[in-house]
């Protein structure tokens, strides 16, 4: 099984994604602004990127982060699809979206997680080197230094 990551524009793909994501139990409250961000995705995401994984060319992951400013950008969701799970592929993704923020010049990603309702990977962040800067209400503001 090859799995690689890469940029991708085909909008019913990203689309299909999004919409399985919003559907897992206690994701829905992760999308402030879903409907805004699924019919705007150029503009939602303009400055930034959407990365999707394929597992023998076939879609089961995507990770997303969109310009806040020059130096900052924020990552929107990961997701990988129940039956891909375990196989590493988030620690691929979450590389994947940093050398891609880095590549753009930006010095930080920032986020935001509900550790309750995504624990496995609020664990991968905090092992990967992402810090928690504040909690809200059960919801986790998180960043990375990319220039160090």
């Amino acid at each position: 099984m090859a799995f690689k990551v890469e940029e991708c524009t085909d909008k019913e793909v990203i689309r299909s994604l999004f919409v399985e994501y919003s559907h897992i139990k206690g994701a829905e409250s992760c999308f402030v602004s879903f409907d805004k961000e699924l019919n705007d995705l150029e503009g939602f995401y303009s400055g930034g990127a959407i990365l999707v994984g394929f597992e023998d060319d076939k879609p089961v992951a995507y990770v997303a982060f969109r310009k806040i400013n020059d130096d900052t950008c924020e990552g929107k969701s990961l997701f990988i699809k129940p039956e891909y799970r375990g196989k590493g592929y988030a620690r691929v993704m979450i590389k994947a979206m940093t050398d891609k923020a880095s590549g753009l010049g930006f010095k930080e990603v920032v986020f935001t997680t509900k550790p309750e309702v995504m624990s496995v990977g609020y664990g991968l962040y905090k092992r990967m080197g992402f810090e928690e800067l504040s909690e809200e209400n059960g919801i986790v503001s998180m960043r990375i230094d990319l220039v160090s």
